[in-house]
């Protein structure tokens, strides 16, 4: 099913940088999403964090998508691959759309490999707890630009740190200047780092290479 005038027109008010929109936009499919994805996470803080993921990700494909596409069903398609990632991250077998692995069995943990809790070094431990503050901070960091409607800070942190593309890339696809791209990168990865230092761990390595 194609996507209706009135979902086209709302697509292209987003595309402007109308805030109204965007929220219009929030409003009318954030509950779904959520629910699809809480209905196998079963936690609703990580199910919002994949939400919000998934809107970033709606709106880095935005300049390229294409309005014959059916709106909900490409927002449910982002979900999906959101919560693919966030299950993989966490060790989990990545789900079909029934909510079972690729044996038909339910949703269940993958058995680890049994490695004592003795052998797992402290600088492991430590990398582990800079990864979560990360996962946090930059979901702190989107959740204030999606309130501020602020999409193109939003698209950079999406490709330059998500994805790991480099700045002229960045750019050309968004259609930006380097310098913006480069200045939202800086502003974004100072913000990390300061949140680290409160914490008391270190994300100095944050933008190297």
């Amino acid at each position: 099913m194609a996507t209706s005038d009135t979902e086209a027109l709302l697509i292209r008010q987003v595309r402007d940088g109308d805030a109204g929109a965007w929220r219009q936009l929030i409003e009318r499919y954030e509950g779904r999403l959520i629910a699809f994805v809480d209905s196998r996470l079963r936690d609703r803080a990580a199910s919002e964090d994949v939400v919000q993921e998934t809107f970033v990700g709606f709106l880095t494909s935005l300049p390229h998508y294409d309005e014959k596409r059916d709106m909900e069903a490409y927002l449910f398609s982002i979900a999906a691959h959101k919560l693919t990632d966030h299950l993989r991250k966490q060790g989990r077998r990545p789900i079909d759309q029934f909510g079972s692995d690729d044996h038909g069995r339910p949703l269940e943990e993958v058995p680890g490999g049994g490695r004592p809790a003795s052998s797992i070094a402290r600088s492991g431990e430590r990398r582990e707890a800079e990864e979560r503050l990360l996962t946090d901070a930059m979901g702190q960091l989107v959740r204030e630009w999606l309130g501020k409607s602020d999409f193109d800070r939003l698209k950079c942190l999406e490709l330059l740190i998500v994805k790991g593309w480099a700045n002229k890339d960045v750019a050309k696809y968004l259609d930006l200047t380097e310098q913006a791209v480069a200045s939202y990168k800086f502003q974004t990865i100072g913000r990390l780092k300061e949140m680290a230092r409160r914490s008391g761990l270190s994300l100095e390595h944050l933008g190297e290479g």
